[in-house]
């Protein structure tokens, strides 16, 4: 499935201003870049970067 920012935003109950802020500054998942301005993401890209987030304690800094 491919949505907007907006709707993906949704997806992982985020703002969208959040996801905005991560295509600037790298960190959050994944994205397409169609045309000129559509930005949409991928379903896909959406599971494996919350996995990515995932963590046992506050202290674990994740995997290198």
């Amino acid at each position: 499935m491919i949505m907007t920012t907006k709707e993906a935003a949704g997806y992982l109950r985020l703002a969208a201003v959040t996801l905005e802020r991560y295509r600037v500054t790298g960190g959050g998942p994944n994205f397409l870049k169609i045309g000129d301005k559509a930005v949409r993401y991928r379903e896909v890209d959406l599971d494996a970067w919350l996995a990515r987030c995932l963590r046992k304690s506050t202290s674990d800094q994740g995997e290198a």
